[in-house]
């Protein structure tokens, strides 16, 4: 049997990578599962047309997180598209955030999944003490008093203070600890795609509402060309999956009431169901769950990666101060302490995406009329609009170090 690890991470993803290099940076003897083979992560081509379909809204937040692990400028070195602004529309109802009305220099970056996974795994060379097992799985676990014994279907036991599942919304680890989670699903496909648009988006965000969902156009570096997430019932992904590209193009425009002009080319299409989730408990004795593995949201304020580094932000906080008080960091006592910072902030999100999805989705006109009346009046109530860009920044709340 191996000697027991501080800290087993399952999931190399943005979260379990993040969270693996925060652990080893504080000295943790850490070790990472990944159930994908080892391969080295390309860097972008800049020779070669097109960008990563997956694109993720980065709050100031994991700016933050990100710099701390000493990744970010590798990220900037790559490809990020900062935004200095944000629009939010209905039909007549519309709300706009400015970076200079809180003294920011942007509000956000969108980044591609490929860019933030080359930074994180060419920091993960500057640690050759870390334990990396690759195409593996954990099959079952053992609890005892002061550790865990993790078994993997290579036929081989580790041992570990802790094990947090950082592996998604599908989460393996979260199965084999018996740990329940309510699932519902949003009844709607996200549609994503590069686009280009005969108009430039001048380094703006910007979203409307529609009856059968969210559409976001999300700018990226070349000046025409954005990132779409377009929220949609099944059968009406389904169907705009199956147009050719002039009449996608179309209904594009006309969706986003030609805001940007004639969508002049689009990627391919991808589609992928929109479901919410959220465990119950977070933790059990030795083990403790982050990302997607601890929740899932709607991706219509763009959360869900920034929630899910706060988690692990939150979670190296915990460990590292019971680390110094020389305490158990796999107690359950330990990790409640976790639970509680972030299942607080966890709900307030979903319940306020949940809200938005339902207040949004009701087509009953005296209600479309009270809600675009009221995003004009929160237009125009300048304190209370800077305040809920301060939060969607994270520049304010119970934050963990690395973020602050």
């Amino acid at each position: 049997m191996n000697q027991t690890l501080d800290v087993l991470v399952v999931g190399g993803g943005l979260v379990g990578a993040s969270l693996t290099l925060a652990l080893l940076q504080q000295g943790f003897h850490t070790g990472l599962i990944e159930a994908k083979k080892a391969q080295p992560i390309e860097p972008v081509d800049f020779s070669r047309p097109g960008f990563d379909h997956r694109v993720f809204a980065i709050s100031r937040a994991s700016e933050r997180i990100f710099r701390a692990l000493g990744v970010w400028e590798a990220m900037c070195a790559q490809r990020v598209s900062p935004y200095q602004a944000m629009q939010v529309w209905e039909s007549f109802g519309e709300i706009g955030f400015d970076h200079q009305d809180i003294g920011q220099e942007n509000l956000g970056h969108i980044i591609e999944l490929q860019v933030m996974q080359y930074a994180l795994q060419q920091r993960q060379q500057d640690f050759p003490q870390l334990h990396g097992y690759f195409e593996t799985k954990v099959s079952h676990l053992q609890q005892h008093e002061d550790y865990l014994a993790v078994h993997l279907n290579t036929g081989e036991v580790l041992t570990t203070r802790l094990l947090v599942g950082a592996d998604g919304g599908d989460s393996q680890i979260r199965k084999l600890a018996g740990i329940s989670c309510d699932i519902q699903p949003y009844g709607h496909h996200a549609l994503v795609a590069s686009i280009e648009t005969a108009l430039p988006h001048q380094a703006t965000a910007r979203q409307r509402f529609l009856p059968s969902g969210p559409l976001a156009f999300l700018p990226l570096t070349q000046p025409h060309t954005s990132s779409i997430v377009w929220s949609l019932p099944p059968e009406q992904a389904a169907a705009m999956q199956a147009l050719d590209k002039p009449a996608f193009h179309q209904a594009l425009e006309q969706a986003f009431n030609s805001r940007l002009g004639s969508v002049l080319e689009s990627s391919e299409l991808f589609a992928f169901p929109l479901r919410r989730r959220h465990a119950k408990p977070y933790v059990k004795p030795r083990i403790a769950l982050v990302g997607d593995a601890v929740r899932s949201i709607h991706p219509l304020a763009g959360q869900g990666v920034n929630m899910g580094l706060l988690d692990a932000a939150s979670l190296l906080d915990v460990i590292v101060q019971a680390q110094t008080k020389h305490r158990d960091i796999g107690a359950l006592e330990t990790l409640q302490h976790y639970q509680r910072w972030r299942k607080g902030e966890n709900l307030k999100i979903l319940l306020a995406m949940d809200g938005f999805k339902n207040l949004f989705g009701n087509s009953w006109l005296p209600l479309r009329w009270a809600r675009n009346i009221g995003m004009r009046l929160t237009d125009a109530t300048y304190p209370l609009k800077n305040k809920l860009m301060q939060q969607a920044m994270g520049l304010e709340g119970d934050l963990p170090r690395l973020a602050r």
